[in-house]
């Protein structure tokens, strides 16, 4: 076992980062090449069970070998992949599933020396992930080529609640629509009853369809599920994927835009979680899940299922607000498709306390940026265990990021006005590419194939498009050329097909072959996109960029331009008038007087309320800019509370 501080443990493996606090001790387990068919065991010495963990993390390294004597497939199929824990009583317990990719080495994605890491949160397994244990890995597979490494981060903290007892419900692969085996036969309820001390208790849920009859079942065909307790639906549930061609893993070789049952080729297959609503502490109750009636003459479906009861005593702290995820700008492999990204950042936040969190009062930065922090208070309602994608106001040194490895870090400073119970989990640093800097003029050439179901706009930081072409008025092989011009901003080129197969699939060849290609004017030589991948895109992808923005603070360039600040000074809000311009729209910085940006906020009209509460006294300078035009207009403000 290795200790090692949060910030720098983590890194090593490419996650995001906690900014301080703790220890993390990482427990190696298995490191096998995959290759046939088989269970691969491997026991490995988990901590003693002395310590307090907020959260546990299994990190799966998938990888790419050379299988011996060049056989006709090596790491080309979609295989289920399912990590157990060997308990000492006899148990298996599934710990996390996931499907590998169609990863042909032919296929840019999959050169021999790629890796993909999959997340499995199994903070609720502490009480069996102590002292020595056997750790499973169940291939499913017909071929090899896959390499498989199993790490796990034990986090030291205070989790949101201590579980006191687990029991484990379902862990088989069960027949569906067989008449003489009905899935109720293999599926039976199981009767639980939650220790002494239970406040709440919970379902893990994982499943995924398998086989394919003359309906496509059970891997190609929606079906559903109901959740009971003692006899009662508490929730109903779609076996159903409909999002495989947006997978962040992309293009494969195989099939992988096809939606599945409920999962997606080189993805996690993704558990649910059911709050086992009419449970009590000392009460036996059975706990069931039954499917949809389904029978056909020929059955071959079939689906993989684990199911989990968790019992919970109270939450450890009130108010505990989560960072879990900077989802751009981020190197991370599951946010590929997000990135690189200019402008507005996007994180994850959940709720892990006891009390619904209605403000978080957020700092973020680019890592050594002149403009230093930016701040940011979110409204809205968040209950406990929810989480919620919150985006954030521009961070303008997203725009003048150097080329190569920056490092961006947000944090929470302030939870429904107050400090948070738990700071732990406060902050995170994330390692970003910078998103490229385009010429103020591009010519687009965007070809059609036979299907006419791709579109695309430009659209510039205030979300105007700038320029697009909509399949609606668009006609089958035809080349259009559009010569398009970007004053000062950041943009995001959107492609969109309707049909989820890009220009170009494989599988589609009567579709024909379309394109998309960006041109700089000055010289006829294209621009690289990231995510487009000659066509081959799914459902679409997108391209951030930036267009010849200055290093510094705009400067003003239109001082006839009048803005008014009412009142002055201020302690609360202040109202902005602005006279002698046609049309507002664009945003407002306040600047503080070191020259740092401490607040922005949009603004599509000739007035404008802005909060100064949480701003130091002083003296600040307000910067309107307009993001068409690159106008600006500015003047002083007090804060005087």
């Amino acid at each position: 076992m290795k200790h090692l501080l949060l910030c720098v443990a983590f890194s090593l493996f490419g996650l995001q980062s906690f900014a301080a606090v703790g220890d993390t001790t990482f427990v190696q387990g298995n490191i096998v090449n995959l290759n046939y068919y088989n269970n691969f065991d491997s026991t490995i010495v988990f901590p003693n069970g002395t310590k307090s963990y907020q959260k546990i993390i299994m990190i799966f390294t998938l990888g790419k070998y050379v299988c011996p004597n060049n056989p006709q497939y090596c790491a080309d199929w979609d295989y289920t992949v399912q990590n157990y824990l060997m308990t000492k009583t006899g148990d298996t317990i599934e710990l996390g599933r996931l499907i590998t990719p169609y990863a042909n080495t032919s296929y840019a994605r999959f050169p021999l020396t790629w890796k993909q890491r999959y997340t499995f949160d199994v903070t609720d397994m502490y009480p069996l992930l102590k002292d020595s244990a056997k750790v499973r890995i169940h291939y499913s597979g017909y071929s090899g080529g896959f390499t498989a490494n199993i790490t796990f981060a034990f986090i030291e903290g205070t989790p949101p609640r201590n579980v006191l007892g687990i029991n484990k419900l379902w862990n088989k692969s069960v027949p569906f629509g067989n008449a003489n085996n009905p899935i109720t036969n293999t599926i039976a309820p199981v009767s639980i009853t939650p220790p002494a001390g239970t406040v709440s208790s919970a379902m893990k849920f994982i499943i995924s369809g398998h086989g394919s009859d003359a309906n496509g079942c059970s891997e190609f065909c929606s079906k559903y599920y109901d959740v009971l307790v003692d006899g009662n639906a508490i929730a109903h549930k779609d076996i159903w994927r409909a999002n495989c061609g947006l997978n962040h893993l992309y293009p494969q070789s195989g099939t992988w835009i096809y939606d599945r049952g409920n999962w997606c080729p080189g993805d996690k297959v993704f558990e649910s979680y059911f709050p086992l609503t009419g449970l009590t502490a000392g009460v036996a109750k059975p706990v069931d899940v039954e499917f949809e009636n389904y029978q056909i003459a020929s059955p071959s479906a079939s689906y993989t299922i684990s199911g989990f009861a968790y019992h919970y005593g109270a939450f450890n702290n009130a108010l505990d607000a989560s960072l879990e995820e900077i989802i751009a700008p981020s190197n991370q492999e599951i946010n590929y498709r997000e990135n690189h990204r200019v402008g507005t950042p996007v994180i994850r936040v959940r709720n892990i306390g006891g009390s619904t969190i209605t403000s978080i009062k957020f700092e973020y930065k680019v890592i050594g940026a002149s403009t230093g922090l930016y701040t940011y208070i979110w409204n809205g309602t968040l209950a406990p265990l929810a989480d919620t994608v919150i985006e954030l106001p521009e961070n303008y040194d997203l725009r003048t990021a150097p080329t190569g490895t920056n490092a961006f870090q947000v944090s929470i400073v302030k939870v429904n006005n107050t400090d948070d119970a738990n700071l732990t989990n406060n902050s995170l640093k994330v390692d970003f590419t910078a998103a490229p800097v385009w010429e103020n003029q591009i010519v687009v050439k965007f070809k059609t194939n036979t299907a006419i179901e791709t579109s695309y706009t430009i659209k510039n930081a205030a979300g105007v498009i700038v320029a697009q072409r909509n399949a609606a008025n668009l006609a089958a092989n035809t080349l259009y050329t559009d010569t398009v011009n970007l004053p000062p901003s950041w943009y995001v080129l959107e492609v969109n097909d309707d049909g989820c197969d890009g220009l170009k699939f494989w599988a589609n060849a009567a579709q024909g072959t379309g394109y998309i290609q960006i041109f700089r004017t000055s010289i006829p030589i294209q621009y690289s996109l990231k995510n487009y991948f000659s066509g081959d895109f799914g459902c679409g992808f997108k391209q951030y960029f930036s267009t010849a923005w200055p290093a510094q603070i705009p400067a003003v360039i239109n001082e006839t331009i009048f803005m008014e600040a009412v009142p002055n000074p201020a302690s609360q809000l202040v109202e902005l008038s602005f006279s002698n311009i046609n049309k507002i729209e664009g945003h407002i910085m306040v600047i503080n007087a070191m020259g740092m940006i401490v607040a922005k906020q949009a603004i599509s009209n000739s007035k404008l309320s802005i909060s100064v509460a949480e701003l130091a006294n002083g003296v600040y300078e307000l910067i309107y800019v307009n993001d068409q035009l690159g106008t600006t207009a500015k003047t002083k403000l007090v804060v005087n509370h």
